[in-house]
């Protein structure tokens, strides 16, 4: 079977997890109406979707590594459809928590899957791959906001999350039976000259004794706190300033196309000058359009539209070149384990991102305070790419090496 024919597939399956994080936020003011929840409480829901999503996919890549993705991502349609389907139903907080959770362990298990595949069938063309797959994540809600809103206005947000859990749960089992790892690894390509590339492969715990894990762990954290609470509160921010509601229908059609677009943009730019080099320059524009957001944005409908989109096409990007970067420095072999733990900062960033800006809202009646922080951040991680860039590539230490297993070609 083609490399790109599973690519697609892969990428069909992030498109279906897409809704669980980009149209939540349709989702926020429907529920607060119908339960009388406050804000705070209802996006410590996001935050947990996002905890389960990042910090499971450690082990999950680990077994999908050695096992192979199908059953696994079969598995994730079953518990991405069932927990979102559910959250419709939920009468009490904590059953908020458990549904979206659940459908957090599954988006783990399709994202850690799907990534894997990009990584590891196309090391001539990381960057894009990359990109390509984790655009279907940043830009699949698109296809949901139209059916959303719809049925948002004609029923209620219980039968929206009923009928679209049922239609992604089924599209990601459909999805996974074209996956499969390679049965030997894919011969790379030679490296182009901006593309620092590692000739060993690391396993987790030999990644974990390095500082460049550290390094690129913290500028993620950095960088995933500003896109993370935008996603989640920009139905909030859009009411708070008196917007239409088709100003954030709008938004929230627009936002997910800027995001993948961003997403396969910067990929592809880094595949042609670098990863640091790209990381440089797309997180100093970050964090100039967050500060864009709270000056312009307020200013007009229009601008807030724009500006918000711009934060995703220059935020998006993290989630192409940090899972190249880690093959990069530390092999394709176990690109799935080893990108997972990276990727676990997202969880932490989604406490910030999350309920804690929406506590900061409350107390102070105003989103400013959370652009400013997220600004500064990311001008420090546009700083530590730089430093990064310097950094000789990792050397292995003498970890003792797990029991080795071959990976199926499930």
């Amino acid at each position: 079977m083609s490399r790109w024919i599973r690519l697609s597939a892969a990428v069909v399956a992030m498109m279906m997890i897409a809704n669980l994080q980009y149209a939540w936020t349709l989702f926020v003011d429907p529920i607060r109406a119908a339960t009388h929840w406050k804000l705070s409480d209802v996006q410590w829901g996001f935050t947990l979707f996002i905890a389960f999503e990042t910090w499971a996919m450690p082990c999950s890549g680990w077994l999908i590594d050695r096992l192979g993705p199908r059953v696994f991502l079969s598995f994730a349609g079953v518990l991405c459809g069932v927990g979102w389907a559910a959250i419709g139903h939920a009468s009490t907080l904590t059953e908020l928590y458990l549904f979206y959770s659940l459908a957090g362990l599954g988006a783990a298990l399709v994202y850690c899957g799907s990534t894997g595949i990009g990584l590891k069938w196309f090391p001539d063309k990381r960057g894009l791959a990359a990109g390509l797959i984790s655009a279907g994540f940043g830009s699949g809600a698109a296809l949901f906001v139209g059916p959303i809103a719809h049925l948002l206005h004609t029923q209620d947000y219980r039968a929206a999350f009923l009928y679209t859990g049922i239609a992604q749960g089924v599209m990601i089992v459909l999805a996974a039976q074209f996956l499969a790892n390679p049965v030997k690894a894919v011969a790379a390509a030679p490296p182009r000259a901006k593309v620092r590339v590692h000739a060993e492969d690391f396993h987790s715990l030999q990644m974990l004794a390095t500082p460049h894990f550290y390094m690129m762990f913290a500028m993620a954290l950095m960088m995933g706190i500003g896109g993370l609470m935008v996603t989640a509160q920009v139905g909030p921010m859009s009411k708070t300033l008196h917007y239409a509601a088709a100003v954030l229908t709008i938004s929230v059609l627009v936002n997910p196309l800027a995001n993948g677009a961003g997403r396969i943009f910067w990929g592809s730019v880094s595949d042609l000058i670098g990863r640091e080099h790209t990381m440089t320059v797309a997180f100093l524009l970050h964090a100039g359009i967050l500060l864009s957001v709270v000056t312009l944005g307020k200013q007009s409908p229009v601008l807030f539209i724009v500006s918000i989109a711009l934060v995703f096409f220059t935020w998006g990007e993290v989630y192409s070149l940090f899972p190249s970067a880690c093959a990069d420095y530390f092999g394709a072999r176990n690109a799935s384990s080893n990108y997972s733990f990276l990727y676990s900062a997202k969880g932490v960033a989604s406490i910030m991102g999350g309920g804690l800006a929406a506590k900061l809202f409350e107390k102070t009646g105003s989103w400013d305070y959370g652009f400013y922080a997220c600004a500064v951040l990311a001008l420090v991680s546009s700083l530590l790419a730089i430093v990064l860039r310097r950094m000789p590539m990792p050397r292995k230490l003498s970890v003792a090496t797990p029991t080795s297993a071959v990976a199926a070609s499930d």
